[in-house]
This record gives structure tokens, sequence and C-alpha cells, in this order.
């Protein structure tokens, strides 16, 4: 099943159980997805990394606003942001450990021969491609600096 069906599917769910959080949610999911297909330049259709990219994007953006909200004392703006932000995670295929992504990045900065900052890109670069949907870039930005310094 795609990820617009599985969508569907529970926009359908929450719609029968009147679930408004979750409805928001998904409706905004599915509107991005709907623009991305339609941007010029698309072919109408999305790949997998697309759509992973396209929720992690949206999970983002709701911590971030979340963590906006929390320090300006707004914790009644920030729980339906949370709350949206894990439903639409639910839909992200299951991330790597922070202990996973260490080994890749130690494997990485061996494989390529790293020695210091200087060579963070090229780490990053090959990182990026490697476990795109896997974990954030943070994670991976964070691991390679504390490495690349020691």
């Amino acid at each position: 099943m795609s990820l617009q069906d599985s969508i569907m599917t529970a926009l359908k769910a929450a719609m029968k159980s009147k679930d408004t959080l979750a409805l928001t949610a998904l409706r905004s999911v599915k509107s991005a997805i709907l623009l991305a297909q339609t941007e010029s330049g698309s072919n109408g259709s999305m790949s997998e990394a697309d759509e992973v990219k396209l929720l992690q994007k949206l999970v983002k953006q709701r911590r971030d606003s979340a963590e906006i909200f929390t320090q300006q004392n707004r914790p009644d703006l920030a729980a339906p942001e949370m709350s949206e932000a894990d439903i639409i995670s639910k839909f992200l295929p299951e991330m790597l450990s922070e202990e996973a992504v260490e080994k890749a990045v130690l494997s990485a900065i061996q494989k390529l021969g790293a020695e210091g900052m200087k060579d963070m890109g090229k780490v990053m670069g090959s990182l990026s491609k490697e476990l795109a949907g896997k974990t954030d870039g943070k994670t991976i930005s964070t691991l390679v600096k504390k490495h690349l310094m020691s």
C-alpha cells in the first residue's frame, strides 16, 4: 500500500471516529503530497524517498512550532502541534537508533579516510545518501562533528 493510500485510509478512519486532531494532521499531509505532485517539473508521482522527506519535513515543522510555543509559555498551542507530529510520524519508516547511526558514522569516516573538520562535507554527503529517511540530518551532523574533532 502506498503512502497516499495509507493516508487516505487513516483519514477515513479519523472522519468516522470524529478525531479532529488526526483529521487536521492527515489533511495537511494529503495537501502537501498533492502540492508536491503538481509542482512544475514533477511528473505527477513521488518516489518513496521523496514521500519520506516530505513527512520528515512536516514533522520537523510541527516540532519546531511546538518548541517555540513552549518557549513563549503557550502549552495550549504546543500540545496540538506535538500531537500532530506524533500522528504524522506514524507513517515514517522505523528510525535507526543513535548507536546504529554512530556505527555508520565511524564506518564512513574510516572508509573515506576523513581526518578532521575539513572533511566533514565529504562524510556528511556520503552519510546523507546512505541514511536518507532512516535518521535526521541533525543527528548525523552532531555525531560526525563529535568524531572528527576527537
